[in-house]
């Protein structure tokens, strides 16, 4: 077995948590069951991975075992890495049959015709779900495995989920490649990104449009106890206040849980004005902002806001059109028409 294999294998098992292991190692398949009974899993972890090391170099382990296991990894583990959502384009009325074999050839084929050194490892899981994983090089370099680049497509859909290599100049190939593959014509950015790999699907799968079409809101449970000599009318314009509040958050944000996002960042091109009589500007200039709200669940956070007194209800639709409309990356322009003050997103 080949020393960079080996060190790649040695140091994916220690990325994984050492309670952990032998699942991942299970899920793997690369090793026999007699070898897995054989890996004492309570030693410290370096030990660990030596052990698997010296049993892969039995197994005469290359490359591809080597990056399956990080794939592996890599599913289990995928919040840990960005995720950016591409939409795909026909143009026109192609055959809806997919062949997962021709797919693999045409990927392969069109990403080695323009650059040679590529690691290209594929894994099918549930749900239609191809996992690519290709580890880039140079026409002088063999490739890099520790900043492979990762998809994510679900065949007979458009989306593609890809976690880019740091190496930008790559991403223009692995589109290329995709489209080829797929049998489509055209893909752009759908200007969306999570952690969460599953909110993303959700959004674009319209999984949650379809629990907030069926959300059947519920009364409004609990409050505040109110004092014995409490103004009746304050008790129940408060009351009232609540209850609209809580109507128009359901309205808004359904009944289930949100999809996770991390943050929605708005980009400002709009024209700064002045009053003519204040002689601050003779003339209109460009005003340029960003913008950017940022949560561990900024969409949870949102909807919590008006309920604490926080904002006004109901919430700009600036901020709650994130999940409708797919993108949480906007560019904020003057609107065009009667109303030049007023803005809008895209």
């Amino acid at each position: 077995m080949d020393e960079t294999v080996a060190e790649y294998i040695r140091r994916t098992v220690l990325k994984i948590p050492r309670d952990e292991i032998k699942m991942m190692l299970q899920k793997w398949g690369f090793l026999s069951e007699s070898q897995l009974q054989s890996l004492n899993f309570h030693q410290i972890k370096d030990n660990i991975s030596q052990e698997v090391v010296q049993l892969c170099e039995e197994n005469s382990a290359d490359i591809k075992q080597a990056a399956v296991l990080d794939i592996i990894y890599n599913h289990i583990y995928q919040n840990k890495r960005m995720w950016s959502v591409y939409q795909m384009k026909k143009s026109g009325e192609e055959l809806e049959y997919f062949d997962i074999t021709d797919f693999k050839k045409k990927f392969k084929r069109r990403l080695r015709s323009a650059l040679k050194n590529v690691t290209i490892t594929f894994k099918e899981y549930e749900d239609n779900a191809i996992w690519i994983r290709v580890a880039w090089g140079t026409p002088h370099k063999k490739p890099n495995q520790y900043k492979p680049s990762y998809v994510v497509y679900h065949s007979q859909t458009p989306y593609v989920f890809i976690s880019s290599s740091v190496l930008k100049s790559t991403l223009p190939l692995l589109c290329q490649a995709l489209i080829v593959a797929s049998n489509y014509h055209d893909i752009r950015e759908m200007e969306l990104r999570s952690h969460s790999l599953n909110s993303l699907k959700d959004i674009v799968f319209k999984r949650y449009s379809q629990n907030f079409q069926t959300c059947t809101p519920k009364p409004l449970q609990g409050g505040n106890v109110e004092p014995e000599n409490a103004d009746i009318r304050i008790v129940e314009e408060n009351r009232s206040e609540k209850e609209r509040i809580h109507r128009l958050n359901q309205e808004v944000f359904g009944c289930g849980p949100q999809p996770k996002l991390e943050f929605a960042q708005y980009r400002l091109e709009t024209m700064f004005k002045s009053d003519p009589k204040m002689d601050v500007l003779d003339k209109k200039e460009p005003f340029r902002c960003l913008v950017k709200f940022s949560s561990p669940h900024l969409l949870e956070s949102l909807k919590s806001l008006a309920p604490a007194g926080m904002a006004d209800a109901p919430l700009s639709p600036l901020l709650t059109c994130i999940p409708h409309k797919a993108r949480n990356y906007f560019k904020i322009r003057e609107k065009k028409g009667l109303y030049p003050e007023s803005f809008v997103s895209p």
